[in-house]
């Protein structure tokens, strides 16, 4: 098979792969015309239509499911035989897609960019910053952050720090001009920053705990935002009552510049947490990436636990199951 021969059929994967000649594109990094025209040159080489295409969809014909299937696993085969070879080198190579929110990356990721570049310097880090969930799988990419409860059954969890708390906060002036609320119930009568997660119509709930239970209460306000730190910095002006976690927050406590209010109805999440699908964990890239992060931001107490049991701590499996609602 001819090179120009295997970088079609390997086009032709990434659109059935994705459904979609934008987002195949995306992935390969070539124009969508230029994609086309490689199904195209496909398709007359082999003298069958292999995509049904139309202005809203793609799909493989009965011909291109065939193709797909045998190739696909052919192809697979092939990428870990080179992640093998690369895996037994002295240095580390290739390219790690992230996918995480914002705040995520701002949090867990920024901080260590350099330290993690001069221990892997050939490894590229392809960062896609985005609020909007999406199926990592699908879109052929590595790995993703998101919170412990959101995370599929099916894929492997890495902790990122430790479980947080969201506390509900005001400015010592509002809490002056309007007084504080006493239970979750009062804040319908309040002033209050609602959240909308982009993407989503709704907008966010605001969540509790009373004995146990959890429950959620809708708000209203004078600002909505799709941005947490608009939210923080309208609390911090005096604008209204605001939700966040409390290491955001938290700093601006310690300045008795916000008031936390709720206290005793706030209770722990699970946090943050790294994953990704099992057959992606062997590439060598991908591993130093996940194992730079669980080391770098694991609980202190567990490294003082580890040290005191003199073994290594076992890699933790976390599930949607093992997470409440935040």
């Amino acid at each position: 098979m001819r090179g120009s021969e295997f970088a079609e059929l390997r086009a032709f994967v990434a659109v059935v792969d994705r459904q979609s000649f934008v987002r195949a594109a995306e992935s390969l990094r070539i124009a969508p015309s230029s994609l086309s025209q490689t199904i195209r040159s496909l398709e007359a080489r082999l003298d069958v239509q292999l995509l049904t295409r139309t202005t809203r969809s793609v799909a493989p014909t009965e011909a291109g499911v065939r193709l797909y299937t045998r190739f696909r696993a052919a192809m697979l085969e092939m990428d870990a035989a080179v992640s093998d070879v690369l895996d037994r080198r002295s240095e580390v190579a290739g390219t790690v897609r992230l996918h995480a929110p914002r705040l995520a990356v701002q949090t867990f990721v920024e901080p260590l960019l350099g330290e993690f570049n001069a221990r892997h310097p050939a490894v590229v880090l392809d960062i896609s910053v985005n609020e909007v969930a999406l199926d990592i799988v699908k879109e052929g990419l590595d790995v993703g952050m998101r919170l412990g409860e959101s995370i599929d059954r099916d894929m492997v969890a890495v902790r990122l720090g430790k479980p947080f708390r969201t506390l509900v906060v005001a400015s010592p002036e509002y809490v002056q001009r309007h007084g504080a609320p006493k239970s979750p119930a009062d804040l319908r009568h309040h002033r209050c920053i609602n959240w909308r997660q982009p993407g989503a119509q709704g907008l966010y709930k605001w969540e509790f705990v009373k004995n146990g239970q959890w429950f959620s209460v809708a708000v209203e306000g004078p600002l909505i935002t799709s941005h947490k730190d608009l939210a923080l910095t309208a609390a911090l002006q005096g604008v209204g009552i605001a939700f966040w976690a409390d290491y955001r927050v938290q700093p601006f406590i310690d300045q008795g510049r916000l008031v936390a209010l709720l206290e005793r109805w706030c209770a722990p999440h699970p946090g943050w947490f790294l994953y990704y699908p099992k057959q992606r964990s062997g590439a060598p890239a991908v591993k130093a990436f996940v194992n730079f992060l669980r080391e770098s931001w694991r609980p202190t107490q567990e490294i003082k636990e580890e040290q005191s049991r003199g073994r290594k701590r076992p890699t933790r499996r976390v599930g949607a199951s093992d997470a409440s609602g935040i």
